[in-house]
């Protein structure tokens, strides 16, 4: 089932969805006078984008906001010492998880109920689908489980990869310079804004130089540091034998720091995919931001979709500069994030790639 969800034909109708909650996002960023915590609006960017777009429920946005304040605490929680105190992490996270169940629950019946002007299968319809096709109709909870699994699959990483890729972009401007040359090239943007109708999947994914700058971001700041596999034959390992049954993990981050095939590791270089070199090309596992083997991340595709096309929106449609003195520290904990949540200020741009003044600055302006 989870094929179907992230299949090409269900990345394809998505798009336009995801691209309407990035340009609203953008906008509102660029009109807060204020710089943004990325970090913390990223998370909300990418809860919002599986709830509207991945689940198709429409919740107004003041019941949005209490929902994502409740997932955070959940999520914050989920990995606490089971401890069963009354003011424990674990308690607090029991609580928002019960309240976040009645919450979905509720917006999964107002979906059932209302199917009027769908004009796209979610992730949710193709859940349900798949259970009737197999003679099953889904009892609430399990119905409330996979929306749950669903969130929490485009979430955190999403987010912690959306920083890093605007992070990167501050750092090397050229970078950012080269997108837009790309898309100009790609008949995407022209006289600063997109072309109507220009970006289906077909077109995203010729953009090479795109491709290449995501790719970098999930080699050098991959969300998780790595993943657990089930050992299903003994094997040796450098001398020591690694019986059948045992639970091994690998290290994604270590393995990107140490592949033989990348060069100056430490340098954030989006051209170490271009043709010349395809230094993730040799060898089957030394490149793997979404883990290996047959157990590889299914999501993955409307991951890096997500990304291209908040990169395109980013280099189209605005333009950002860090808010503090100094670009933060990354720490690793429970994903890789700055710590302190990385600080911009965004403004928003008009067609000709003009600053749009703020209401505040605009009538600042007229007084002086």
């Amino acid at each position: 089932v989870f094929s179907k969800i992230f299949s090409h034909e269900a990345l394809e109708s998505y798009l336009p969805k995801i691209q309407l909650v990035i340009k609203d996002t953008l906008r509102a960023w660029s009109s807060n006078p204020e710089s943004i915590n990325v970090y913390h609006e990223t998370q909300k960017l990418t809860f919002r984008m599986a709830i509207r777009v991945l689940l198709g429920f429409r919740i107004p946005d003041e019941e949005l906001n209490r929902l994502f304040e409740v997932y955070q605490q959940f999520v914050e929680n989920v990995f606490s010492l089971p401890v069963d105190l009354p003011f424990s992490g674990y308690r607090r996270g029991i609580r928002a998880r019960e309240t976040l169940q009645k919450g979905l629950e509720k917006a999964i019946q107002e979906k059932l109920q209302n199917t009027q002007g769908k004009d796209y299968a979610d992730a949710l319809d193709i859940l349900i689908e798949s259970g009737k096709e197999h003679g099953k109709e889904l009892t609430m909870q399990e119905l409330k489980d996979g929306t749950l699994e669903l969130i929490f699959a485009a979430y955190a990483t999403t987010a912690s990869a959306s920083t890093s890729l605007i992070m990167q972009l501050l750092k090397h401007p050229h970078v950012l310079e080269k997108l837009r040359e790309e898309l100009r090239s790609k008949g995407i943007l022209h006289n600063g804004c997109i072309c109507e109708g220009s970006l289906r999947l077909e077109n995203i994914s010729s953009l090479h130089y795109l491709d290449c700058v995501i790719k970098e971001v999930l080699r050098l700041f991959t969300p998780i540091s790595g993943g657990y596999r089930t050992v299903l034959q003994t094997f040796e390992l450098d001398g020591f034998q690694i019986p059948k049954g045992w639970s091994v993990m690998y290290s994604i981050r270590d393995t990107h720091d140490t592949a033989p095939v990348f060069k100056d590791v430490d340098v954030f270089d989006p051209d170490r995919f271009g043709q010349g070199r395809s230094e993730d090309k040799d060898g089957r596992f030394h490149y793997l931001p979404f883990g290996g083997g047959v157990r590889t991340c299914l999501g993955k595709h409307l991951a890096k979709l997500f990304l291209k096309a908040l990169a395109i929106e980013l280099a189209s449609t605005s333009r950002f500069e860090l808010a503090t003195r100094t670009f933060p520290k990354i720490t690793l904990v429970p994903v890789v994030h700055p710590i302190d949540g990385l600080k911009v200020k965004f403004f928003g741009l008009d067609s000709n790639q003009n600053e749009i003044l703020t209401g505040t600055d605009a009538m600042l302006g007229a007084t002086v």
